[in-house]
């Protein structure tokens, strides 16, 4: 019996075996044509060995099973693009007629085309990653494929619906990922439901909406759930806490609200929970027992309550971010004592009690964030050995006594603020030690002592600010040293002395206040020297001596000499500024200062005849004038008078003009470019100084043909309303601007039928005229550029968060950076620019319409009307490719409906490293091609399609800085730690 059976076997396999080599033969034919479809690229040594003389098992990325069929695909991260023919698509056809294949990888390439439906053919296939490709169009229905196990199609570019109907029967299915696709907006998919092998959830930014359904209980296996980026609504649903084997929960920024379920503190394998950007509520007290997190992120919610203290018995926690809620009570004192614990961000709560004195026990500690809170007592003597730290942010408590010495020279330390407490005691000579640290506040409190000269030694300072303390003695010579210090506050304390010859020598200072001390000597002439210097302070002081004259070649925003014993006259160019309370003081212009007399009399009787001489020149030479004009151009003169005395003149910065000056030079002539909303026109004063005049129009008023200023600034009065509020909204925004990296706005002219802005010229004109329309005339070279691209993130950075209302500048453009006589980046028109109030809770706005300029506007702005500063950043990276690629943000090379911003990311994957730097502009200097490269990663983070992962401007900042050299953050609480990471994680993919 068993004889026969042998035989019939035998049999059976006969016709199997004799079919082997046709079968081997169509295994490599399937294959090559799977080749072909990448064409000549980049990737030929892939596919080097895959030839007709080789069998099928010898290919690259290809595997057999014993008997040699072939079983698996593997050509992810490969660096590899198709469309060399006609054809985008994968032939899944042919790769769907290898008979046996159980494992396709193609994920992390640049692949694109369609996924056809004939992908449903693989019916043997267990593993299937087409993800982070550039795919289009809709992912086909794959009910077919019922032995699937891994499916990853997560940021391949499919959009429209997704099949979830025909994932219902994949009943093996264990790991689903297909998050980061621009998909139509659907409630949670309720066909995953019932997979319940499934131990693998991603459906981040996916365009989920609705609530989370109480099925997802049926999922017992789940380890890792990640729904963030949505727009989820509703609670968290109570089944969730019946997900034992929840490893990681991640649903942050949706629109989430209730209070934790009850029962989700039986989530005890739970390590990682991120629920951040919400509107949850209640207390923390369900994850009392989750003694197994390591990362814990829930800040910006409306939670309530106290702290656990059974967080300070978390052995493994190593990240706590709570900031931005309103919880009281105190910190667990033994928090973060037990194992590497980095982040602490617990700002702007209503806590109190003492600092936890353990959290950098193992001395791994970067973020200690406690700012606006109520804690009390002293900083810890232990934080002075925690070298690792980066930031240190405790302002706006009741913390007091002495900083322990050890604190002032942290190595790491970039940013420490110790602002609005009751500190006192010295600030010593440690701080000489703190070689990264950039900005330093120490604002509000009671130190004392002198201000040691040792700080020169902290060479990267960039802000200063010691006021309303009780200091004394000189001001240090020291200061001088400090060439990157762009703002010094001591006003509000008890120096004395004169004020140091050396701040001259601090370049890039752009505030300086000294008011409210006891200095004394004459004002420096070295301060004239400061050609950024913004804003000048030296009131209630005992400072004598004439003003320096070279003190009239600054634009200054604010001049305050006040309350001192200055004497002789005030320059003419100075007349704005404010001199009250120096008796000495004259000047013929300031009405509450005496008039300035001559006491010498020769000298005054040869001034009476000169003035006389003058008058009677003048006085002739007017009525000579009056008489040409009545008989040439009585009327128009008439219309010029009428108009002069209806002109509303706004002053906000210091300059000697006349507005009719300005408004007689208004004539096509002297136009020099066109802004989002108005024309720009160059105007010389009669003295010489050059000026940039910005003509708000409206769609009436566009004719270059008038000669006349009269009829250039003539509109329909009907029409006004839409236009004066836009007028009114620049001029608000400009008005309160005061940073280097921003165009000055020195006036506002208004009539009732023209709105003029009156700006500092730019004679370096626009980047995109030097990058785009000046190329083979002049050249500029990689520093210049990569100065620009700093200066252009600072003044950026200072709109998104260096005023009290955030401003979303909306189309930022390199025509919109401006450059002056030393190329120094300056952020122009403010035509779409908006502030957002500070009750914004998404701190976002609705926008009628798609503005901006195409090339630049971010990808959400087409699909919502909630844009933030997210936008910006996208449009600034943008910039960043035309100043590394030297490429404008459409052409033609980059293909059919494609930007700057698909070219680079599609290039930026099809190649390695080395071969990145084809991308970069080839009269960018060799030596500077890394650098180069570095900025170019930088623009890839900023334009991330997901504006919650693209970086702030203050990371921004950071991140551009460190291409030169150490960065000084100023930023606020964030986890801005990690972007140098993804720097390294893009870089080297």
């Amino acid at each position: 019996m068993f004889r026969r059976l042998l035989i019939l076997r035998l049999l059976f396999l006969l016709p199997l075996a004799s079919s082997r080599p046709d079968h081997k033969k169509e295994e490599v034919e399937n294959l090559l044509k799977l080749k072909s479809a990448f064409g000549e690229t980049e990737s030929n040594d892939v596919f080097a060995k895959w030839t007709h003389r080789k069998s099928a098992c010898e290919f690259v990325g290809v595997v057999c099973d014993s008997v040699g069929n072939v079983v698996e695909i593997n050509l992810g991260s490969r660096s590899l693009i198709n469309g060399d023919n006609t054809s985008h698509d994968l032939p899944f056809d042919s790769i769907c007629d290898l008979k046996f294949l159980e494992k396709l990888v193609l994920g992390n390439n640049s692949l694109r085309g369609r996924i056809r439906e004939n992908l449903r053919k693989c019916n043997r296939l267990r593993y299937l990653d087409l993800g982070v490709n550039n795919f289009s169009g809709e992912f086909p229905a794959i009910d077919s494929l019922r032995l699937l196990e891994f499916l990853s199609v997560n940021a391949s570019g499919i959009s429209g619906k997704f099949p979830w109907h025909s994932l219902k029967n994949l009943k093996r299915l264990k790991f689903l990922s297909v998050g980061d696709n621009r998909f139509d907006r659907h409630p949670f998919p309720g066909e995953i439901l019932n997979l319940t092998a499934l131990n693998w959830i991603y459906l981040s930014n996916s365009s989920i909406t609705g609530k989370i359904p109480e099925g997802i209980k049926n999922l017992l296996l789940l380890q890792n759930l990640e729904l963030s980026d949505n727009e989820i609504t509703g609670e968290i649903p109570r089944g969730i806490s019946q997900l034992k084997n929840l490893i990681q929960l991640e649903i942050y920024t949706n629109y989430l609200t209730g209070k934790l379920p009850t029962g989700f503190g039986s989530l005890t394998n739970l390590r990682y929970f991120d629920a951040s950007n919400n509107s949850l509520e209640g207390d923390l007290s369900e994850l009392r027992s989750l003694k197994n997190l390591v990362s814990l992120g829930l800040f910006e919610n409306r939670l309530t309550g106290e702290i656990p203290r059974e967080f300070g018995d978390f052995k493994s926690l190593a990240a706590l971010s709570l900031y931005r809620n309103r919880l009281t009570g105190k910190l667990p004192e033994r928090l973060g004592s037990w194992t590497g614990f980095k982040h602490m961000d617990v700002s702007e709560n209503f806590l109190e009690g003492q600092i936890p004195p353990d959290m950098c026990k193992k001395g791994v500690m970067t973020h200690l964030l406690l700012l606006q809170n109520r804690f009390s007592g002293q900083v810890p003597e232990s934080y002075a050995k925690c070298k690792s730290l980066v930031r240190v942010r405790v302002s706006n408590n009741s913390l007091s006594g002495v900083i322990p010495n050890g604190i002032w020279g942290l190595p790491n330390l970039q940013f420490l603020d110790l602002a609005s407490n009751r500190f006192e005691g010295n600030l010593t000579g440690d701080i000489g030690k703190a070689k990264s640290l950039g900005s330093l506040d120490l604002s509000s409190n009671q130190f004392s002592g002198s201000l040691p000269s040792e700080i020169s030694g902290a060479n990267s300072l960039v802000s200063v600010n010691f006021r309303l303390n009780k200091f004394s003695g000189n001001v240090p010579e020291s200061f001088g040293k400090l060439k990157e210090l762009s703002s010094l506050y001591l006003n509000e304390n008890k120096l004395s002395g004169a004020i140091p010859v050396s701040l001259g020598l601090c370049a890039s200072l752009a505030d300086l206040n000294l008011a409210g001390n006891s200095l004394s000597g004459n004002i420096p002439d070295s301060l004239g020297s400061l050609h950024l210097l913004n804003s000048l302070n030296l009131s209630g002081n005992k400072l004598s001596g004439k003003i320096p004259v070279g003190l009239s070649s600054l634009k200054l925003s604010l001049l305050d000499l006040s309350d001192n014993k200055l004497t002789g006259s005030v320059p003419q160019s100075l007349k704005t500024g404010s001199f009250e309370g120096n008796s000495g003081l004259c000047s013929s212009e300031i009405a509450y200062l005496q008039p300035c007399r001559d006491h010498d009399g020769t000298a005054k009787h040869l001034s009476k005849l000169e003035i006389c001489f003058i008058v009677a020149l003048l006085l002739a030479l007017f009525v000579l004038f009056c008489y040409v004009i009545f008989k040439v151009k009585q009327g128009r003169l008439n219309r010029t008078a009428e108009k002069k005395n209806n002109w509303l003149v706004s002053s906000f910065r210091l300059l000697n003009m006349n507005e009719m000056e300005i408004i007689d030079e208004i004539k096509s002539e002297n136009l020099i470019g066109r802004g989002g909303h108005g024309n720009v026109y160059r105007v010389t004063l009669s003295n010489g100084e050059t000026l940039a005049v910005k003509h708000i129009w409206r769609p009436e008023v566009c004719n270059e043909s008038f000669r006349s200023s009269t009829g250039m600034l003539s509109s329909d009065r009907n029409n006004n309303n839409n236009n004066n509020r836009e007028f009114e909204a620049e001029v608000a925004t400009l008005s309160n601007i005061k940073h280097i990296n921003v165009v000055k706005l020195f006036c506002s002219i208004m009539s009732e039928d023209s709105n003029l802005l009156v700006y500092e010229y730019m004679p370096n004109g626009s980047l995109w005229e030097q990058l785009h329309e000046r190329r083979g005339e002049q050249e500029i070279g990689w520093r210049v550029r990569q100065a620009i691209a700093l200066g252009a993130a600072k003044g950026l950075e200072y709109l998104h968060h260096g005023l009290d209302r955030p401003v979303i500048h909306r189309d930022v453009k390199s025509s919109n950076i401006l450059l002056d006589e030393e190329w120094r980046a300056r952020i122009a028109d403010f035509g779409l620019a908006k502030i957002i109030q500070p009750d914004s809770v998404q701190r976002a706005f609705s926008a009628p319409l798609v503005e901006g300029t195409l090339g630049y506007i971010a990808p959400e702005c087409a699909y919502t009307s909630n844009v933030n500063e997210k936008s910006d950043v996208y449009s600034f990276g943008v910039v960043l490719m035309e100043l590394v690629t030297g490429k404008k943000p459409v052409e033609a090379e980059f293909g059919e409906n494609k930007d700057i911003v698909m070219w680079v990311w599609s290039r930026s994957k099809e190649m390695n490293r080395e071969k990145m730097m084809e991308l970069i502009d080839p009269i960018i200097e060799y030596e500077h091609k890394e650098d180069a490269l570095k900025v170019l990663t930088i623009a890839l983070l900023c334009t991330d399609k997901s504006p919650q992962s693209r970086p702030s401007m203050k990371s921004v900042v950071c991140m551009l800085e460190k291409t030169e050299s150490s960065c000084s953050n100023n930023g606020e609480a964030s986890y801005d730690d990690n972007d140098s990471d993804e720097i390294t994680e893009i870089y080297n993919s």
